[in-house]
């Protein structure tokens, strides 16, 4: 997805702001859009300590980047931490690792760093991982201060989702209140929901020079009376952004009245978690929602020319007609942008025991467990039908001078053609797949 969104990486800005507030020193190097070696940065910085982070998908380039900065120094502390490390801690145990950070990142980075400093054994905080160690109590409230962002402003023009441009991110809440079967993030936070304070969050809004603001909570849509107010303060306090957020079909559905709130004060996009045009799919899900709220959320979207971005789930069982009855929902609705995603069962979700005895990828082949590839075999059609159905719903979508027009007009020619190339490049991902069968 590189090819249409590249993010700023706030987990990283938010170490380095709080570690600088003691007296350190914080360097972020961002490896997806750096094309100098990790061997050219470690030379030029020297660092006491490394940190790095990612998802599932990087757990062995984060391995290999761990046996190369080894090679550098055997003796320089490598930390390992982000989101798969907080619920598969296990996965990033090797020789060239030392700390696995498997709860509350950045009080436990810190408490990493000061039990170096006074040479004491780190492996006995609480929440770094050790194997068969004992439960942890996770937080369940986020005082820390702001993100220092100006530590990638070399990287800042770079980072973007789809039409929006120098976008900075935000998070305002943690885990969330629903219990999808196939959903990763509430494992993240044991289940448990909480939010920062409205006035913290107009704060830290304030303090942010982009206009483009991506709010990246699993799910911002959620309080119905805390989004009025949110609106309110916005416009008290005069801050003029455009937003991107997550929300839920059901929630659009019953509060049409907060969206055309939200509008007047910037709504941009939703990013929807449609998931099916199934009501007994999303049964199964756990989804708690069905088709026809699913369109009334679209409809209500469309009404203030709020932009919705489809996130649609392909299962496992499909036949050619489901692909094709996925296509013609979704051409009815007048959604241009949509992410497909074939059913992947993360370790950690309700799911993953279903079908673990079903995988045709091995789990440590990391990099395919990236919500494109097939991890499990396809009951009815071989994979490389699976991938080319893929490919054609993706055509029939966004391939097509109605949809072509419509991103012109709204977003013009420059952009629209970016949008085209990044789009082909995840096309050719598909194709190669397709080519390989698997």
């Amino acid at each position: 997805m590189q090819n249409v969104m590249i993010c700023e990486p706030l987990e990283l800005e938010y170490l380095a702001s709080n570690i600088e507030a003691l007296g350190h020193e914080a360097i972020i190097v961002d490896m997806i859009l750096e094309k100098k070696s990790l061997a050219y940065f470690l030379k030029l910085h020297k660092p006491d300590i490394v940190g790095l982070t990612g998802y599932i998908a990087h757990v062995n380039v984060i391995k290999e980047y761990a046996k190369k900065i080894k090679a550098y120094d055997e003796k320089l502390p490598v930390v390992v931490g982000g989101v798969h490390a907080e619920v598969n801690p296990e996965d990033f145990e090797c020789e060239y690792i030392d700390y696995i950070v498997r709860a509350n990142g950045i009080r436990t980075f810190i408490e990493i760093l000061d039990s170096l400093e006074q040479k004491e054994d780190a492996h006995r905080i609480p929440c770094v991982y050790q194997k068969n160690g004992p439960d942890v109590v996770k937080e369940n409230e986020f005082n820390y201060l702001f993100p220092a962002r100006d530590k990638v402003d070399k990287y800042r023009k770079h980072y973007y989702y789809m039409f929006h441009r120098n976008c900075s991110l935000i998070k305002t809440s943690y885990g969330c209140p629903y219990q999808c079967k196939f959903c990763f993030c509430r494992q993240i936070t044991d289940g448990k929901y909480f939010t920062r304070t409205l006035e913290n969050i107009i704060e830290e809004l304030e303090s942010v020079p982009e206009t483009e603001i991506y709010i990246v909570d699993d799910d911002f849509l959620v309080d119905r009376k805390r989004l009025f107010r949110f609106c309110d303060m916005l416009e008290e306090k005069g801050i003029d952004k455009k937003y991107l957020i997550y929300g839920r079909a059901d929630f659009i559905a019953a509060n049409e009245d907060v969206i055309k709130r939200f509008k007047e004060v910037g709504l941009r996009a939703v990013i929807v978690g449609l998931e099916s045009c199934d009501s007994n799919e999303l049964v199964d899900y756990n989804k708690k929602s069905n088709v026809a709220i699913n369109e009334e959320a679209v409809a209500i979207l469309k009404r203030y020319d709020v932009e919705c971005y489809g996130t649609f789930i392909l299962g496992l069982d499909w036949r050619k007609e489901d692909f094709k009855a996925l296509g013609r929902w979704i051409k009815k609705l007048g959604l241009v942008f949509v992410n497909l995603q074939p059913l992947t069962p993360l370790r950690g979700t309700e799911m993953y025991e279903q079908y673990r005895n079903d995988f045709i990828v091995a789990e440590e082949e990391y990099e395919k467990w990236d919500l494109a590839h097939l991890v499990v075999k396809p009951t009815h059609i071989s994979a490389r039908k699976y991938y080319w159905y893929t490919m054609v719903l993706y055509y029939t979508i966004t391939a097509n001078p109605v949809s072509a027009w419509y991103m012109i007009k709204k977003y013009g020619l420059h952009d629209t053609l970016k949008l085209t190339v990044g789009a082909f490049k995840v096309n050719w991902q598909y194709m190669k797949k397709l080519m390989r069968g698997k």
